[in-house]
This record gives structure tokens, sequence and C-alpha cells, in this order.
């Protein structure tokens, strides 16, 4: 898998790949990334990529100039790839899309700054909007970072152990039971040797942390 990230701030990106399951991946070739930043797109002498919002408004808008030209040339050379844009005003990702993108060839992942993107670069550029919860950051790199964890690490290889993806929470609608270390008393069902019994009892308990923590998984 190939990973395009679309951004005004590439030291933000690099370092996330540089430790971790993810920097193991990377190293061991699973996946590449590459960061463009747009504002070597920008054809202006400034290298500006923000104007004002047309009608009026507090703050700048990423014009539809410099991005675009970024995202035209880089699908040039990988004509098959998915372009995701990173605003609140997306759909919220989840667990199953981040299953999903992970069969994709070429993701490209474009982080916004200042108040948003010119809605002309949506229209015709976005194939799929995200958004990673309600509430406002200083612009998608984070998003962007964290669709790109969600996804690389159903790849296979990418973690140590491939076991370590089942029975996750949201894997299966609802939350991932409780987990204890080998140090100190635990419950003793756990010591019992039974794995069928152990992988029912951390069920049932998921069960109980999903209707306690988030009533909003289960079924209606």
């Amino acid at each position: 898998m190939r990973l395009l990230f679309f951004t005004l701030f590439p030291e933000l990106i690099t370092p996330y790949f540089q430790v971790g399951v993810l920097g193991r991946g990377l190293k061991k070739g699973l996946f590449s990334i590459e960061v463009v930043n747009f504002r070597n797109y920008s054809k202006n002498r400034w290298q500006k990529v923000d104007t004002p919002v047309a009608g009026g408004g507090a703050g700048m808008v990423i014009d539809n100039i410099a991005l675009r030209r970024g995202i035209e040339e880089k699908r040039r050379l990988y004509p098959n790839s998915r372009i995701i844009f990173l605003t609140p005003t997306g759909k919220q990702f989840t667990q199953k899309d981040g299953v999903r993108l992970a069969k994709e060839e070429t993701l490209f992942l474009v982080a916004g700054r200042y108040q948003g993107f010119d809605e002309r670069l949506i229209e015709d550029l976005a194939e799929e909007l995200f958004s990673v919860g309600d509430y406002i950051l200083s612009g998608g790199e984070l998003p962007a970072l964290i669709v790109a964890d969600a996804v690389l690490r159903n790849l296979e290889g990418v973690l140590g152990n491939a076991d370590s993806l089942k029975g996750e929470s949201f894997g299966s609608g609802g939350l991932e039971g409780p987990l204890f270390s080998k140090i100190g008393e635990i419950p003793e069902i756990l010591k019992s040797g039974h794995h069928r019994k152990i992988e029912e009892w951390r069920r049932q308990l998921g069960l109980l942390k999903t209707q306690f923590h988030r009533p909003d998984l289960l079924p209606l």
C-alpha cells in the first residue's frame, strides 16, 4: 500500500512513522509513504495557498489552485488511488472504514488548515470525507495520521501477531473485554487454562463495558 499525505506541515507527519509497529512496517517495505507539501504547487511568488472567504467571514480558506494542482499531478502518477479529505464536515471514521481502506492500492490523505477547503476542491476531487470526532482541531494532520494508523495495522505483517486484531474493540460492533497482565492478583478464570471459557468470559464483560461506556454501539 502507498499513502500520500497532502499537508502544509510535512514535519508533523514523518516522525510518526519512525517508531513502533508502523516504523517497523515501513522499514520492512510493507507500505510506503510520501508527504506532499502542496504549498510547492502555488502559482504566486509568495507561495500563498490561502485566501479570504468569499462573501465575508472570519479566517482564511485553502484556495482552489495549489492543492488542486498537487492532487491532480499525483493522481496522474497513481491513477488507482482513493482521495480522502479530512474535515469536520465528513462522515465519522470507523474501524470498518479502516478495514475496508486497507484493501486499496493508494490512499491520498488530504489535511486541511485555516477555516477549511474551497468547496470546489471537495466537489471535484474528494471521493470520501472523514471526521474523527465532533470537535475542531488546528489542522487535518492528526486526523490523517489516525486514519493512516487504523488502516495500516490491518495490512498483513504490520502487527507482529495477526491474532492481535481478533476481538479488538469495534471489530464486532462492541468494546473489547478487560485485559490483565500476569503480575499480581487477577481473576481466577484467567488462570484456568480453559481458552473457550476465557473467551466467553471476555466476550460477556466486553458486552457489559459496551452497555456502560458506549450503549450507542448496541443494537436498538
